[in-house]
């Protein structure tokens, strides 16, 4: 299968820790769907993060889009929100003192319900990305 859109996936230049209280409590990233149709969130079977090497754990990952933030259970029953294609969500992970400055290995991983597809649509994108 070509895969088209894999290299927009990671949004590198839009990265940041998250500061709750005064305290950094994870960090997120950009990300677009790598599907030329928007999808609704319970589409999204599974979403992987490996940062550095390292796997993150489902429980820590959140999704954001439209100011609405799921955890991956929540996506589950999501119908009646959507990811659209171009549109920039967010990867939320629940990390505490989030990403150090500097560079980073970024892993995303996205499997996603087509409907008239006879086999899983799972993509795969790895950037580097940045911390000021």
């Amino acid at each position: 299968m070509i895969q088209m859109f894999e290299k927009y996936m990671i949004v590198e230049k839009d990265v940041e820790n998250i500061v709750e209280n005064g305290k950094i409590t994870g960090f997120k990233f950009g990300a677009r769907l790598p599907y030329y149709r928007g999808i609704a969130l319970s589409l999204l079977e599974d979403i992987g993060v490996n940062i550095d090497g390292a796997e993150v754990p489902k429980e820590d990952i959140k999704f954001n889009v439209h100011g609405n933030t799921y955890t991956l259970e929540q996506m589950e029953s999501a119908v009646d929100d959507r990811w659209n294609m171009g549109e920039v969500a967010y990867i939320i992970i629940d990390k505490e003192g989030g990403l150090l400055k500097g560079d980073h290995q970024v892993r995303l991983m996205l499997n996603m319900r087509i409907a008239y597809l006879p086999f899983p649509s799972i993509r795969n994108s790895e950037k580097t990305i940045s911390i000021a």
